[in-house]
C-alpha cells in the first residue's frame, strides 16, 4: 500500500474543486498550465507516482508502464473511457485501473440527440448562412431538410449511454432499433419498444438514423467498416459520440462526398485531435470537438468519482470503479 500522503501526479486541469481537495488529501502534482504531457512526460510521472491521474488523451501504453516505479500502484483515470490504457500490461504489473463510468451518460446522449437533430434539419448550414451575409429571407424551397419524426433509429451499442439515447429519440417519435452484443431484457426493451438485431448488417441497410454508442475495444475498431458502410441507405444519417476508432473515417469520407450517405454528425475522430479537413469542407457533415462530457456537472462528478476511488483505495479497499474487463 502507498504512503499516508501517497504522490498523485495529475496530467490536466480538473475543476478547481476537484484539485483543491487532492491537494488537501494528498501530495499533488497538477498540471497548471494544462498542455497535454508527451510520452516521455508521461513515462517520468509513472516513474515518480504513486498515483496517476490521466484523461482519454494520455496514451499509458506498455512503455510508459514499463518505466513505471515499483510505487505505482493505481492509475485513476478522469473519464469513462479506457482504450488508452494497456489495462492488461497494468494488471501484469499489479497496478490498479479506476475510471469514471455513469456520469457521462446523460450529457452524451444530450449531445448526440442535438446532432440528430442539428444534422437531418441542417441547422449548421442556415447559421452559417447569417453569420456569411447570404440569406435573402424565407423561400419555399430554401434549405429543405427532413423530419426525425417517424424514422426508424438504429443503435450500436446499448449500454447505458445508448439506453439514454434511446429514450430521448423515443419521445421525438423515432423508432428504435438496436444491436448489441447481447439482447436487453424485456424489462429494458419493452418501455422503449425496441427491436433487437442480432445481426449488424441487417439493421444497417434498413435504418434512416444510425447512431455509435459503443466502446473502442479491439473488437469494435472499424465496427462500421467500408462494406458495412455501404450498407446504408444513401439517405440515411450517421451520428458518433462513442470513438472515432470504430468508424472507418475514410471510407466514410469517400462515402460522403459520392452521395451514399446523407450526412454525418461527428463528435469524435480517428486521429483526434487531428481532423481530416475533407470532413470540414462537406456541407452535410457537422463536426464538433469532442465535447459529449463537457459540462460542468459532469466535470465535477468525474472528478468526485477520481477523488473517491483514489481516496478508496489509499484506505486500504477496493475503490468501486475499478476496472475488471481488459479493454485496451
Amino acid at each position: 500500500m502507498v504512503a499516508s500522503k501517497p504522490k498523485v501526479i495529475v496530467t490536466r486541469r480538473l475543476p478547481d474543486a476537484i484539485e483543491t481537495r487532492m491537494m488537501e488529501l494528498f501530495d499533488v502534482e497538477l498540471n497548471l498550465d494544462d498542455v497535454p504531457f508527451s510520452q516521455a512526460q508521461l513515462r517520468d510521472a509513472a516513474a515518480r507516482a504513486d498515483i496517476l491521474v490521466p484523461t482519454v488523451t494520455d496514451k499509458i501504453d506498455k512503455g510508459v508502464l514499463a518505466g513505471a516505479g515499483d510505487q505505482l500502484r493505481l492509475i485513476a483515470n478522469f473519464g469513462a473511457g479506457v482504450d488508452h490504457i494497456d489495462v492488461a500490461s497494468a494488471r501484469q504489473r499489479r497496478i490498479t485501473v479506476t475510471n469514471t463510468p455513469g456520469v457521462l451518460t446523460e450529457d452524451t446522449a444530450d449531445l448526440t440527440l442535438a446532432l440528430m437533430l442539428a444534422l437531418p434539419r441542417r441547422l449548421l448550414e442556415g447559421a452559417r448562412l447569417l453569420e456569411n451575409g447570404e440569406w435573402g429571407g424565407w423561400a419555399p424551397t430554401g434549405l429543405l431538410g427532413h423530419r426525425i419524426w417517424g424514422k426508424r433509429l438504429g443503435i450500436i451499442g446499448m449500454g447505458r449511454i445508448g439506453q439514454a439515447v434511446a429514450r430521448r429519440a423515443k419521445a421525438f417519435g423515432l423508432s428504435i432499433h438496436y444491436h448489441n452484443r447481447h439482447r436487453l431484457s424485456a424489462e429494458i426493451e419493452g418501455p422503449l419498444e425496441a427491436t433487437y438485431w442480432e445481426s449488424l448488417d441487417q439493421m444497417l441497410h434498413r435504418m434512416d438514423i444510425i447512431s455509435m454508442n459503443c466502446p473502442h475495444t479491439p473488437a469494435t475498431y472499424h465496427l462500421l467498416s467500408a462494406r458495412r458502410l455501404e450498407l446504408m441507405p444513401p439517405h440515411a444519417f450517421l451520428i458518433n459520440t462513442a470513438r472515432g476508432e470504430v468508424v472507418d473515417e475514410a471510407a466514410l469520407i469517400r462515402l460522403l462526398k459520392a452521395g451514399r450517405i446523407a450526412g454525418a454528425g461527428l463528435d469524435v475522430y480517428e486521429s483526434a485531435p487531428h481532423v481530416n479537413p475533407e470532413l470540414l469542407e462537406l456541407p452535410h457533415v457537422v463536426a464538433l470537438p469532442h465535447m459529449g462530457s463537457a459540462t460542468q456537472e459532469s466535470r465535477q462528478e468525474m472528478g468526485e468519482k477520481v477523488l473517491i476511488n483514489i481516496k478508496t483505495f489509499v484506505d486500504g479497499h477496493t475503490p468501486p470503479d475499478r476496472v475488471l474487463e481488459d479493454w485496451s
